[in-house]
């Protein structure tokens, strides 16, 4: 199978190279669990709990969360908005076991088009990535820009775990 990554650019604008770093990002977390069977996306690396499917799914809450939630300050997209945090708070990550790969996938797939939305509109206004969050709470003066670095450290992070737990299941590593 072909390389599907694309590098980031080398040059132009602060808001052409940090997207293209998210791009870049969100790729390689795509390959890192491409191919596998729904048992193989919900096997744990010893003494973790986390899985590639749980990974997956929170990465989904994550683009919402932070770009159509505070950013946009729209109300949460479902299954976000019906699920019981109190009950358990890391709901998006224990319940893609139930979900299936193509579930997680799609959700996965809808939150990052709307992401990918919020965010063209937000840089075609007149602040670009100085555009404040509509809901900033606790950080005080947010802006578009501070998210957007926030998701490429929250899919570096991820790409890191998923590199160990993709290995521990059928020895694939990553670069």
């Amino acid at each position: 199978m072909p390389d599907p990554r694309t590098d980031p650019p080398a040059g132009g604008s602060e808001a052409e190279v940090l997207l293209g770093f998210l791009e870049f990002h969100r790729t390689i977390f795509r390959m890192k669990t491409a191919g596998l069977t729904a048992a193989q996306r919900d096997q744990r690396l010893a003494p973790s709990g986390i899985t590639l499917g749980g990974m997956a799914k929170h990465l989904a809450y994550v683009e919402d969360w932070w770009t159509t939630q505070v950013f946009a300050g729209r109300d949460a997209p479902e299954p976000w908005a019906s699920a019981d945090w109190d009950a358990d708070p890391d709901w998006d990550w224990h319940s893609a076991a139930d979900d299936g790969p193509a579930a997680v996938e799609a959700l996965l797939d809808a939150a990052v088009a709307r992401s990918r939305q919020v965010v063209a509109d937000a840089l075609a206004g007149p602040d670009g990535l100085d555009a404040p969050a509509a809901r900033p709470g606790r950080l005080e003066g947010l802006r578009l820009r501070w998210i957007v670095v926030h998701l490429v450290e929250e899919y570096c992070r991820h790409n890191g775990h998923a590199d160990l737990v993709r290995e521990s299941i059928d020895g694939q590593v990553g670069e």
